[in-house]
């Protein structure tokens, strides 16, 4: 069992919010063709129970998105995904005022708009900026929190036989420049995301799994997000809906490896899952 380094924070809108002790966040998708049929909510009613939920359960950040980077999934304007996100952040915004808030997109005008015209405290990009080169001057000007995943390709092109020489230090050296030209345009709170199921094979997904803890080098926090992917059922067998029980597997491997932030579609059972890991962390009294 890993310990992270402690404290860390990050500043959301002002407040730190302390990373030490993991954070949630609920994963609210307002498309129509997410991986995870259970996930996708379109109608006002829909999107709001969501919402409600997702806070009820526990979690302490609502993760909207309105992109499905399910492998081929369609490639949309940023005009029909600030649409989508239009109606999701009104609804958030009148009925959970105080609720901490990501995007979860790779537009720079996006992001901008999130931010400035309904208060989104986090941006959350799939791809590091490789989509659009306006993306990290846009989150420094923006000063909010940036969570950044590797990814190899595109949403479109990411399974189409990914390869590396060396996983791990390919995944490393990827965040090391990134990180770098951030802290050179001044970006002070940055999340890695390893990106499981994001340009890499059932055997890279369980690698990179198994060298999470090495991340811990970036001292920044750690975002796991395995909830009901294709390395749990193309191991076990089923579907995204048969998957609960490998999600809340992997991510307690990934707590007691020290992660920060759990992207989870089902909150309660990885609320349960963090109380506890904590908990053994704290009789363990090795910490």
């Amino acid at each position: 069992m890993i310990k992270p380094m402690s404290p860390i924070y990050i500043n959301v809108k002002g407040r730190l919010l302390d990373l030490a002790t993991p954070q949630v966040m609920g994963i609210l998708n307002v498309t129509p063709d997410s991986f995870y049929s259970g996930s996708r909510m379109q109608t006002e009613e829909e999107i709001a129970a969501r919402a409600r939920q997702i806070l009820d359960e526990g979690a302490s950040i609502i993760d909207i998105g309105a992109y499905s980077s399910r492998p081929n999934a369609e490639h949309i304007s940023a005009e029909e995904e600030m649409r989508r996100l239009r109606t999701g952040l009104e609804i958030l915004n009148r009925n959970h005022p105080e609720a901490i808030i990501s995007v979860d997109t790779f537009r720079a005008e996006v992001a901008e708009r999130c931010v400035k015209e309904y208060g989104v405290a986090i941006i959350n990009d799939i791809a590091a900026g490789e989509m659009d080169d306006r993306m990290f001057a846009t989150v420094a000007e923006l000063g909010v929190p940036y969570i950044m995943m590797h990814m190899q390709g595109t949403p479109q092109s990411m399974q189409k036989e990914p390869h590396y020489e060396n996983l791990i230090k390919e995944v490393f050296l990827y965040f090391a420049r990134k990180v770098q030209q951030l802290r050179d345009l001044g970006v002070k709170d940055i999340i890695l995301d390893p990106g499981f199921g994001f340009g890499k094979t059932l055997e890279h997904n369980y690698e990179l799994m198994a060298h999470l803890e090495e991340f811990h080098i970036f001292e920044l926090p750690v975002l796991v997000g395995v909830s009901r992917k294709s390395m749990i059922y193309k191991l076990l067998g089923g579907t995204p809906q048969d998957s609960l029980n490998g999600t809340t597997i992997l991510d307690t491997v990934a707590l007691m490896k020290g992660v920060h932030i759990l992207r989870v579609h089902d909150v309660r059972e990885a609320v349960e899952t963090v109380r506890i890991v904590e908990k053994i962390k704290k009789e363990s009294h090795v910490f």
